[in-house]
């Protein structure tokens, strides 16, 4: 459990995931539970159910609409799924906080076909109707177990590390575009011609040429 529970949320594979479980029949499979099967009943056993009330609708979509609810600290979240510890809180916070940034919410919640669990008597297995904000494909059933806690529910260790386990592989995202080349460099300006050189000084005129002495 603390594994799963520490895995990166991802909730459009969350979503995605659930989703194809849900619509891809109108059957309705039961979750199956984590303790093993009991021998072949005889003809001498009979299942008794719980005495305890079966949970109403909207005690099991509670818990979900919390679950879900980013407002809700993660630490207040722990009591919601079954095996969950104070260091779970940051990932349950992200799980919310995952469905909100990929569009998911507000979601809602119905809850029926609540029944005892035929694997652990103590629980309840209920098909919840899931409704999101997102425009296509954003309707869909999925089975969920959830166990008795303090005197309400919360939602079973299997059904728990089911829907957290779901997202531990991140949604592939188109990568970032790429920064825009800088502009090339203007290329140096020419060297000045050099200075025409000045014309040298014309040479002097001899002077006339003294007669001799007479």
């Amino acid at each position: 459990m603390h594994r799963h529970l520490s895995a990166t949320l991802s909730a459009a594979t969350i979503l995605a995931a659930v989703g194809l479980s849900g619509c891809s029949s109108h059957q309705q499979p039961r979750i199956a539970s984590s303790v093993p099967a009991a021998a072949p009943a005889t003809s001498s056993t009979v299942v008794i159910s719980p005495t305890t009330p079966l949970p109403t609708p909207e005690a099991l979509t509670d818990i979900l609409t919390r679950l879900v609810d980013p407002n809700v600290p993660g630490i207040n979240k722990v009591s919601l799924v079954e095996g969950a510890t104070p260091e779970s809180a940051d990932t349950l916070g992200k799980f919310s906080n995952a469905l909100r940034d990929n569009g998911y919410l507000p979601m809602t919640f119905v809850a029926h076909d609540i029944a005892w669990s035929d694997k652990t008597p103590a629980d309840v297995v209920a098909t919840i109707d899931v409704n999101t904000a997102q425009p296509a494909n954003g309707s869909f059933h999925f089975p969920m177990e959830f166990t008795p806690f303090q005197g309400g529910w919360q939602l079973s260790r299997r059904t728990g590390e089911m829907l957290l386990a779901m997202g531990k592989s991140p949604a592939a995202t188109p990568p970032p575009n790429p920064a825009p080349a800088p502009p090339p460099e203007p290329a140096p300006a020419p060297a000045p011609a050099p200075a025409p050189q000045p014309a040298p000084a014309p040479a002097p005129e001899p002077g006339p040429t003294p007669s001799p002495p007479g």
